[in-house]
């Protein structure tokens, strides 16, 4: 079972990023490379005692091994001088840290994407009209700190492509199987979106993927409907008049093992992948 103490890995003052005014370094992945290795040097050089498995050292890692355009993503700011949290969860295990982190690549077809056009309120408009701005894949990441570097355990698609809010790490009240929530803002529907991965095979395993979301007219909670190790869901049939809100009815949606589906428990041809 995971352990539900985390910590966070900070280091440093805030350095002053360094832009190339005049270049367009959304179509260099070279200059962007050269931009981010300049800025994490400056940070790291002002952070003083560097620990080998900080927030710096994981968005290095990300820098040096992963596809061109790729990021190590930062959470929504809660104020407006608040400085942006790495999008990090770090966890102790009996056989040493792991730590959690959410990272957006950009597609190779199109320009680099910058992560102030994916993360927060408004950016979650960026699916309207994704490709000026470049498309954004974004992924949860399992490392093992080992060896004062980074080894990839696994990584599993987020399906969204903008709005990034934050990430936590929860139980399901069922069993206590642990869980990493990643919250997505979703202006339109004047709500949010999250994708709850559920570690129902360990730690180690790829987890298992239910998206829940709330906003002013659709609703869908985490349920336990069939008494499995896979979270089912309540899907909530909500009218909206001119004159009110109100919730008619709710379905049971249980996980069909075979089929890799969800499964509306009234109408089994209907079926939804997470």
């Amino acid at each position: 079972m995971l352990s539900m103490s985390f910590l966070f890995y900070t280091c440093g003052k805030k350095g002053a990023e360094v832009h190339a005014p005049g270049d367009d370094v959304a179509t260099s992945p070279e200059k962007d490379a050269q931009i981010q290795q300049y800025n994490l040097a400056v940070k790291q050089s002002q952070g003083g005692n560097n620990n080998p498995y900080d927030t710096l050292a994981l968005a290095s890692y990300v820098l040096a091994n992963f596809p061109s355009g790729s990021y190590l993503m930062s959470i929504d700011k809660t104020t407006t001088y608040s400085l942006p949290r790495p999008a990090v969860l770090y966890s102790q295990q009996s056989d040493g840290m792991y730590v959690f982190a959410v990272i957006a690549k950009s597609r190779s077809t199109e320009r680099l994407i910058e992560k102030k056009n994916i993360v927060g309120y408004n950016q979650s408009f960026i699916d309207l009209d994704s490709t000026k701005l470049g498309t954004a894949f974004f992924f949860l990441t399992l490392f093992k700190c080992e060896n004062n570097s980074f080894t990839k355990i696994w990584e599993s698609v987020i399906p969204d492509h903008g709005g990034f809010s934050f990430m936590a790490l929860d139980k399901w009240a069922y069993n206590g199987t642990p869980f990493v929530k990643v919250e997505f803002y979703y202006a339109r529907g004047i709500g949010h979106i999250d994708y709850n991965y559920f570690l129902v095979n360990g730690l180690k395993e790829l987890p298992h993927l239910l998206m829940t979301y709330k906003g002013i007219d659709f609703q869908r909670n985490i349920a336990n409907v069939n008494n499995d190790k896979y979270p089912d869901y309540y899907e909530y049939l909500i009218y909206n008049t001119n004159d009110r809100i109100y919730v008619k009815d709710s379905i049971a949606f249980v996980w069909n093992v075979k089929d890799s589906v969800y499964v509306n428990t009234r109408n089994h041809r209907q079926t939804r992948p997470y």
